[in-house]
């Protein structure tokens, strides 16, 4: 099978195109103008120390995700659809890069990993069949719904208005997940093995087993990795620097690469990226203020690693990197013409409120998501995040397998 590369486009430039160009500035001014002022100020009552650095990983990620197109549910797609595993590269060089900066982290917080304590704040999560249910319930949520929780945030910018209700329904699914907590805590949870590969043989050992599965993996993912037939002689003028910038997809490896350095430079400053922290906390605060919830649950208060919801009355470091994804993204997607609103439906909208659900009670139970469980979690070298990432791979491969993400929003996935 080869991948057959469609004729460029003539570009050109449209007044539109200066108006999209214009509203992209502004928004990058914006950012950075926020983020200077956040620093400037320390954050104070604005979510701290390190809410403007946040805010800018977050501008990162969100430039990253919307060019270099690394949204878990389009790289599982052609995985499984279309037989084309080059996306699934810059997840693995994600864990790669990030791996390695996280034991140089590690080791100078606990310079001996066999002595039982793990590093502080790491997404290193205990392992049971709780986590397993969470990434099947994720991954199935993922395909019905048309995105994980960081694809609808990135997405929603760029006119995917499917994306509204499924983060409505990742709300509803946080509220569900927090209502069964104290059930899946302390029967599946509770006692649970938290495995760290490092406290078994030291950092050494654990880069060199984990740089070992990701190169099987690589190795085996080759057989999906169809040629790309070539466009012949490039002229590198300015028509077509902007065409790479703007418009073509970014490279998988590079763009992996950048994801990886961002994970490594917010848990050295911060805390281990993650995308639904501040959305699980608004959640758990509302159902608390309303008498749903106690004030104290048992393992989110006390013991777990993980994007944990905590009740807060103002937006924190990780709802600054939330912002941050999604201004960037629009601004990104602007210069590129790919603002484009998504056809909505009674149905397709009801289909991805109920994957949104999903999505929210896997987060939840997960404690995290793909961004905060499978990546963060596989960086700490954390067998949580490997078991998640399987269960949602697993879940997401049957999806695709059915066409659950066609058949739940007929017309705006076509079939292959």
């Amino acid at each position: 099978m080869t991948v057959e590369v469609k004729a460029d486009r003539e570009l050109g430039w449209t007044r539109a195109d200066t108006v999209r160009t214009s509203i992209a500035v502004a928004v990058a001014a914006l950012l950075l103008g926020t983020a200077g002022y956040l620093t400037a100020t320390g954050g104070e009552g604005l979510g701290g120390s390190n809410a403007g650095l946040m805010l800018l990983v977050g501008a990162g990620l969100g430039i990253l995700f919307e060019r270099g197109r690394y949204c878990f549910f389009c790289i599982f797609r052609d995985m499984f659809e279309k037989k084309n595993s080059r996306g699934m590269y810059a997840i693995l060089v994600s864990i790669a890069v990030g791996m390695i900066g996280y034991a140089v982290i590690f080791s100078t917080r606990v310079s001996d990993p066999s002595s039982g304590n793990l590093p502080s704040d790491a997404h290193i999560a205990p392992v049971s069949i709780a986590l397993v249910i969470a990434g099947l319930a994720f991954g199935l949520g993922m395909v019905i719904s048309g995105g994980c929780i960081a694809g609808h945030l990135y997405r929603l910018p760029e006119g995917h208005l499917r994306s509204i209700p499924a983060l409505a329904g990742v709300v509803l699914g946080f509220g569900a997940g927090f209502l069964s907590w104290d059930f899946m805590y302390s029967s599946f949870i509770l006692g649970a093995p938290v495995p760290w590969l490092p406290a078994g043989g030291g950092y050494t050992l654990a880069i060199l087993v984990q740089l070992g599965v990701l190169i099987a993996l690589g190795v085996w993912l080759l057989k999906w990795n169809p040629p790309v037939q070539g466009r012949g002689d490039r002229v590198v003028d300015a028509t077509e620097v902007r065409r790479l910038v703007f418009f073509k997809r970014w490279p998988a490896l590079a763009t992996g690469a950048a994801v990886g350095l961002l994970a490594v430079l917010a848990y050295y400053k911060d805390q281990p990226l993650g995308v639904t922290q501040q959305i699980s906390s608004l959640t758990r605060t509302g159902m608390t203020e309303m008498g749903l919830l106690p004030g104290f649950m048992a393992g989110l208060d006390e013991r777990l690693a993980g994007c944990v919801a905590v009740v807060v009355n103002t937006i924190t470091s990780n709802g600054w990197l939330i912002i941050g994804i999604m201004l960037a993204s629009f601004a990104a997607a602007l210069p590129g013409r790919r603002i484009r609103l998504e056809k909505v439906t009674t149905f397709n909208s009801a289909t991805a409120l109920v994957g949104g659900i999903l999505l929210g009670w896997g987060a939840m139970i997960g404690l995290g998501c793909t961004i905060g469980v499978m990546l963060s979690g596989t960086q700490a070298f954390a067998l949580s995040g490997w078991v998640f990432g399987l269960a949602v791979v697993v879940a997401s491969g049957i999806g695709f397998r059915y066409g659950l993400h066609r058949k739940a929003a007929p017309g705006v996935f076509p079939a292959r």
